[in-house]
This record gives C-alpha cells, structure tokens and sequence, in this order.
C-alpha cells in the first residue's frame, strides 16, 4: 500500500510501503532523538572510492526511525534506554563527487547554504568560522544522553573515517535545562516547543496534556517533511529529508541587556521587569505563551494550545517577538492559514558551549557571556526554499510580517534571530504601561558563523552504494 504524504502517521500500525519507510528512514526525523550530548563531524571526500566505503561502513552504526520510536517506548515503560544515535547527510557537492545518479533534485539544496547568503542576509563566507568556509561532502551526527556512550560511538565513527577522508571540524552540543528539567537555549528561554508532529501517537498524546486541542492543531502531514530518497533502490518506500546545520553564536549579554534597556522604556518595575524579556520572544522564562496571559510558572509543563486571533492588535504578544514571527499560528495575514501552516518546519537544534552562570539566574548582564555560546540550529524539510528559506527570509527577515493594522507602525524584524537594518519598534497598552510606546529595537545578538544544506538519505540508499 502506498504511503499516504497528506497525512500524519500512525506508526504501531504501519504496513506495506509505510512499514519500509521506518525501517529505512534515518532517526530524528519524525521525532527528536534524545541526544543532551551530541557531536557534529564536518568530512569532505578526498577520494571518492573511499567515501563510498566509508558511507556503506557508516550503516551498521546507524538505525532505523522504527528502531528509535521501538526505544522511545520501551524507555517509557520502563524496560530500556536509547542507544546512541547516529546520522547522516550528504551535501549536493557529495553526490556529484561520488558519481551518484538520481541526487534530491531541491534547487537551494542543489546550490548549497552560500549561496542563499543574499536571500537570507547571512553573514558573508568571509565572516564564517573557517570550516563552514570550505567545501562540506557530509555531516555526521552523534548523540547520545550520556557523554562516554557518545564517545564511544563517534570513536567508531572516526576509525571508519580512514584515508582518502578529510575531517574538516566538529561541533559539540550539550543540552541546557532550567530547573524544571525543560530544555532551554542560552538566554534562558525554553526551546522546542510548538514542534510540527508527524506521529498520530505523539498527536494524541499532546491532546492528552492539553486537555483537548481548540485553538492550534500541531498535526502535520508527512510531505512536510518526507522526500522520496531518488537515488535509492525504491524511492516509492525509501525516503529521507532535507537538513539545514547552522552555527547561531549568542551575545547572551547583549540581550539581557537588551531586555534590561526594554523594560526601563516601557516603565516595567518589580517583578513586572521580567515581561519585557517575554515580549521579545513570545514566551516568558518557563515556556508559557505571552498570549494566555498567564503569569510564569503557573503550570508545568506549559500549555501551548493558543492562537493569536484573539490579539490582532499585538496588545497580548507583539506582532515582532520571535515566536509570532516565526509562527504565527494562521494569523499572519499574507496567506491562507493553511498555506501559512505549510512553511513550517521540524526543529531539532541543540546548545553549544560552557559557561560558570546559570542562564535562568537573576544576574546582571556585565557578568554574562558574549560569545562562545550558542545553538547549532538544525531542522529538517521537504522544500527548503518553501519552508526555512521562507521563514528566515519572509517572515524573521521581513520588517512588514505579519500583516498589521493600518494603525499599527511595520513590526520589523524578529527581535531574536532577524537579519538586515533594525527599525523603531510599537508596543501597545496592555504590556506597555500607558498609551502606545515606540522604542529602539533590540539588537541583533544572534550571529550566524556558518553552516549547509544537507540531504539526509535511507538507510537502503548507503547500504547499496
């Protein structure tokens, strides 16, 4: 039976052509892969024979999609924990190097991250850290929840990396968690939530936690995120999916000051100071929603069935903070909400860097780190022109996204991760204090060092090369 793309799956019942998908489809597609340590290896292919062996050699020291949901629930019976996650990706370079027919035809995969420097305002390759500079052939992923089973794998990983095989440079990323054990990002903010779910079963578990979806169904359907793999025996079953790697540093003191600066603006005082951070990126601290109106911490895990049809003046959530930028929810104006919804990707990022302070402490920004921290951000899509592309460059990038009022002044760029010139920003009355107030817009402490476009094949692909 063919797979059904237009829709989510229902894996524990899975036959035929969906049955093979799993078995072939990398892990950390259809669902994050618990990975808190993660090291992230840069190969380039100085011999092509050699890299053909290396890929074919990669394949017993990976699993399956279905191996890792068989893990997932076995974890949470009781009865097991993951084993190490390994994966794969090839650059569009990688294939026309090996001599590979039938590559992922994706045209910005086909041209690669730099040349999509003038549609997304990134940084020149000048300015990027000297290994996103060169040529990348392939990106391995190794992760794991504890850091010696991580070592040992990526150990095995290398031994298979002989010569003819160059490594160009590594990425480590340790995962960062506020007190409640929810993962956050460096400035302190919990990161991952309103993911596209592509599993019935993680469906109706989100259900179960929100009491009942009324206002935002994250369901998504598979061909958001599924490509047939056309370089494999049967692309009609074997499927992969396209992978962006970019390196985020963050100027965590630039923006704690910069909530600081925020909150004297607009009056903020007491405890209330902690809004003007919200207001930033959508969300206070802990994860909730600027939008429900709910003080931080009022209930755990934070809900996130919400909407912004109720605030189409920007007065709960500002049309400019990060995640209304990036997802706002049907409400952004310039589209359908359900041609809106299909510009949404699978985010999978991880945190980089050490640091002495905690990120959730009540410190001043002077002690703050101003580099060496970040997010290897990673995601992964059907149509990368269509869905990161799109988002970065129309809607973070994009000072008249979403569609405003007459009344209201352009929101600008997102106040977290927009590229270009910075314009004046509004923030209205029911955050602000009294009356309507402009102010000068955050600065960007998000800096992109680099990164690639990346097609991550089947399993059945690379044991046939």
């Amino acid at each position: 039976m063919a797979i059904d793309l237009s829709r989510p799956l229902c894996w524990k019942n899975a036959t035929g052509d969906a049955a093979t998908m799993l078995n072939e489809l990398q892990p950390n597609i259809l669902k994050p892969h618990v990975r808190d340590h993660l090291s992230v290896l840069f190969l380039r292919f100085d011999d092509p024979a050699a890299g053909r062996t290396f890929l074919k050699a990669l394949v017993p020291l990976m699993k399956s999609a279905r191996t890792q949901l068989e893990e997932t629930e076995a974890f949470k019976s009781g009865k097991g924990r993951a084993t190490p996650y390994v994966g794969l990706g090839l650059a569009a370079r990688a294939y026309r190097r090996l001599g590979i027919a039938n590559a992922p035809a994706d045209q910005p995969f086909a041209d690669g991250a730099k040349a999509a420097i003038p549609r997304l305002k990134d940084p020149e390759v000048g300015r990027w850290e000297r290994q996103y500079q060169q040529d990348i052939d392939a990106v391995v992923l190794v992760g794991a929840d504890l850091e010696s089973a991580m070592k040992a794998r990526r150990r095995e990983v290398l031994n298979l990396a002989g010569r003819g095989i160059t490594v160009l440079g590594e990425e480590i990323g340790l995962s960062q968690v506020n007190e409640n054990g929810d993962g956050i990002e460096h400035f302190g903010y919990v990161d991952g939530r309103s993911q596209p779910l592509f599993l019935t079963e993680d469906i109706e578990n989100e259900r179960r936690t929100t009491d009942g979806i009324n206002e935002w169904d994250p369901s998504t359907a598979l061909d958001r995120v599924l490509v047939p793999d056309t370089a494999a025996p049967n692309p009609r079953a074997h499927f992969g999916s396209y992978f962006v790697f970019r390196k985020l540093e963050q100027n965590v003191r630039l923006f704690k000051q910069a909530e600081q600066d925020l909150a004297t603006a607009l009056g903020l005082t007491g405890e209330d100071r902690e809004r003007a951070g919200a207001m930033l990126v959508g969300r206070f601290e802990d994860g909730t929603p600027l939008t429900l109106q709910r003080k931080p911490g009022l209930e755990s895990p934070v809900g996130n069935d919400f909407s912004y049809f109720s605030d189409g003046q920007g007065a709960k959530c500002p049309f400019q903070s990060h995640i209304r930028k990036t997802n706002p929810r049907g409400s952004g104006g310039a589209e359908t909400p359900e041609a809106e919804r299909r510009h949404l990707f699978a985010r999978r990022a991880q945190t980089y860097g050490k640091r002495r302070d905690r990120p959730n402490a009540d410190l001043p920004p002077a002690v703050r780190p101003t580099g060496g921290v970040g997010l290897l951000f990673m995601a992964f899509n059907a149509e990368l022109g269509n869905q990161f592309e799109f988002i970065q460059a129309n809607w973070a990038n994009q000072p008249q996204f979403p569609v405003v009022p007459p009344s209201h002044k352009a929101p600008g760029l997102d106040l977290v991760i927009g590229q270009g010139e910075r314009i004046e920003t509004t923030f209205t009355p029911d955050w602000a204090g009294e009356g309507e107030q402009a102010v000068e817009p955050a600065p960007q402490a998000v800096t992109m060092k680099g990164g690639e476009y990346f097609f991550m094949p089947s399993l059945a692909f690379l044991r046939t090369l």
